[in-house]
């Protein structure tokens, strides 16, 4: 198969359809191509002329001299499948597809293949190296440490421009069109050794490569290459999997986001967020942490930010006492020192206070970064007389930096003073809105606080499964979660049979339902032989013959009910989740995902990010319940379905979790066919 360097250095490129319209997608591809001709030969195919560009053409692709290395189509759909024929039959073995509404991809893809060539798109927006000074692609590209990735050409578009204006520049630029034969994944595996690149920019819409996508981007990540993920949520699970509550409480998005934990990407919403986090992880240390100090010379700026740090999930811890005191030494009486820190005229008044306290604040060990907000980069620009002084002060905190390898972030009403360029020089990111500041600082601390994790294969053999309750609690029952002493009855007889032989108060459950409680399918309380014998009755008559189950109750104090469900993802495999279950599940929506399988440790750091986790600790005098048996079987369902492939959803609801330990009161297991009707 030909390789991807044909799309990063091609010796030769030719562009069929090149043209001298500006408003044609010929003339731009053309252009680009030209202005790499000192590197590379180019060649230009136009049936209707004999120049383009002031360039000789070529009628059609038969009559090139040579076989270029990569050839770009440009051409109405319906001539492509033929220029690709008269290539292959010249000996190309790349092809950068332009081109959108192609008859028959799948045939087309098929003699690309057969030949050993390979394409990027069709319907891409083209491609741009600038290490290689390759331009195949509409408008303009500033050389920069970014590259991008992007199913979106235009998306891609718009990242590459504002990243140009944000002083950032692209390193690479690939638009993946339709992936016909090309995916993703390997024009990032591609990038492990582009020099150029040091951050990596991804929009996708699906992720057909989901486990191989995630391994490339620890990858990236362990070469020093982060990547920033964007996207629109679109790896939808199977709509069967919403029989279960671990299935309709997940997300796409949630997906997402767990697999950019265990590869140590980052996931934003916005061009723009990406392009921010992009600017601050290019010039600035990673904060080790999410504890920001925020320093403001307007009390209102500052409790604005602080405000906008607990929106982004950040913290502004209050500062110990004796920091405290430090700060109040150089500030006047009053001054607000606990953080936010109010320099209260401090700053106006002599600048070197804002670097004396941010070189305080950096070494003190209370903080991960240090926000300054306000006026700074604003004195120079708007009195001269002060500029060389605030310059002075910048290097001040650029040296500051430095040393204590602590980012410094700052939020200036200026957006383009000597000081603010001189603050990205050093190693400062300067934002002109503080909740984009804020969220880069997020975005950042996020690659620290998840830096990926591998994904090893689950121990232990797969298991075998069967499509009932009694199934389900054999399956916990091997893999070493408790459920209550219960019996599996089909006949008055061993309805009796149960009553006798387990301690009551007991449940009588309709083992085949999904959602018990909906259907009537379950009745607790049961204390007599006779409650159970009646109870069975009515169950019978209204619901039909099927697996009924018997078990002994649940009656310990202090318990608090939670979900656990592991399930198969189409795109990304196996997942696990964790949270407060019950029937009212759907209602909290309170859950935790992330790809299976997971250790101990990341069980409980999902149950640390729940909202229930007050609950869990001990709430109102009640006393904490025992999380490492709650994680203990998010461990085990979590290897159980990395393990069994026919399992695509495993879910324990409730699992009841006391002080004494975790106790599973129901459980469902969905395979391929399995439906929600009595046998």
């Amino acid at each position: 198969m030909a390789e991807l360097g044909l799309f990063r250095d091609p010796a030769s490129v030719a562009v069929v359809g090149a043209s001298d319209d500006r408003g044609k997608w010929g003339y731009w591809l053309a252009r680009g191509a030209l202005s790499g001709r000192h590197r590379r030969k180019v060649y230009l195919v136009n049936r209707s002329t004999s120049s383009v560009q002031g360039e000789s053409t070529y009628p059609d692709v038969a009559s090139l001299p040579e076989p270029p290395e990569l050839l770009v189509l440009c051409v109405p759909p319906a001539f492509v499948e033929g220029v690709v024929d008269e290539a292959l039959a010249l000996g190309v073995r790349a092809f950068l597809g332009i081109t959108a509404g192609v008859a028959n991809e799948a045939r087309l893809g098929s003699k690309i293949r057969a030949a050993g060539a390979r394409i990027v798109g069709p319907n891409s927006l083209g491609l741009y190296d600038a290490t290689s000074q390759l331009q195949l692609a509409w408008g303009h590209f500033t050389p920069g440490s970014l590259a991008i990735v992007s199913q979106s050409g235009q998306l891609g578009s718009e990242i590459a421009t504002m990243s140009a204006r944000a002083g950032l520049g692209v390193s690479r630029f690939v638009s993946v069109g339709n992936q016909l034969d090309v995916h993703a994944a390997e024009l990032l595996e591609d990038l492990l050794d582009h020099g150029a690149s040091s951050l990596v920019a991804l929009y996708l819409e699906s992720f057909t490569d989901g486990p191989q996508l995630v391994e490339v981007l620890q990858r990236l990540r362990a070469a020093g290459k982060p990547t920033v993920v964007l996207t629109t949520g679109a790896s939808e699970g199977s709509q069967r999997l919403a029989q279960s509550h671990t299935g309709s409480l997940t997300s796409a998005l949630d997906t997402v986001d767990a697999a950019c934990r265990a590869a140590g990407a980052i996931r934003v919403a916005t061009p723009t967020e990406l392009v921010d986090v992009a600017r601050c992880l290019a010039v600035s240390a990673r904060p080790t942490g999410r504890r920001v100090a925020v320093v403001s010379d307007s009390g209102g700026q500052g409790g604005i930010a602080a405000d906008v740090a607990a929106a982004r999930g950040l913290s502004t811890p209050v500062f110990s006492v004796p920091l405290q005191e430090r700060l109040a030494t150089m500030l006047p009486a009053g001054a607000s020192v606990s953080n936010p820190v109010d320099l209260a005229g401090a700053g106006e008044a002599d600048l070197h206070t804002y670097a004396v306290l941010t070189e305080l604040l950096m070494t003190s060990g209370e903080v991960d970064t240090v926000l300054l907000s306000g006026y700074l980069g604003c004195y120079g620009e708007d009195n001269p007389a002060t500029e060389r002084a605030e310059l002075a002060v910048v290097d001040r905190l650029g040296s500051a930096v430095a040393s204590a390898g602590v980012p410094l972030l700052v939020h200036s009403m200026s957006p383009d003073s000597p000081a603010v360029r001189r603050m990205w020089n050093q190693g400062i990111p300067v934002f002109a809105a503080i909740e984009s500041g804020m969220g880069a600082i997020a975005n950042a601390a996020a690659l620290s606080q998840w830096p990926g994790r591998e994904l090893d294969a689950a121990a232990g053999a797969p298991l075998t499964v069967q499509p009932d309750y009694w199934a389900a609690r054999d399956v916990l029952s091997r893999i070493g979660i408790d459920a209550p002493a219960g019996r599996r009855v089909d006949s008055p007889e061993q309805v009796a049979a149960a009553a006798a032989e387990l301690t009551p108060p007991l449940v009588l459950k309709a083992g085949w339902l999904a959602h018990k409680s909906e259907s009537g399918g379950v009745r607790l309380g049961l204390r007599t032989a006779a409650e159970l014998a009646a109870a069975y009755e009515d169950m019978v008559t209204r619901l039909g013959a099927g697996e009924y189950v018997v078990e002994e109750q649940d009656t310990r104090p202090d318990v608090v009910e939670m979900l656990v469900g592991g399930r198969r993802d189409r795109d990304f495999g196996p997942l696990i989740a964790v949270g407060a279950g019950g029937t009212e599940a759907e209602l909290y929506r309170d859950v935790c995902v992330e790809l299976a399988p997971v250790d101990h440790a990341t069980a409980l750091d999902m149950v640390s990010r729940l909202r229930c986790l007050p609950l869990l600790r001990g709430w109102r005098g009640r006393p904490p319940v025992d999380l490492a048996a709650l994680a203990d079987v998010v461990v085990a369902v979590s290897c159980a379905v990395a393990a069994t492939p026919e399992i695509d959803d495993l879910e324990v609801n409730p699992l009841r979790v006391g002080p004494a330990g975790a106790l599973a009161v129901d459980a469902l297991i969905l395979s391929t066919g399995d439906t929600d009707e009595a046998p």
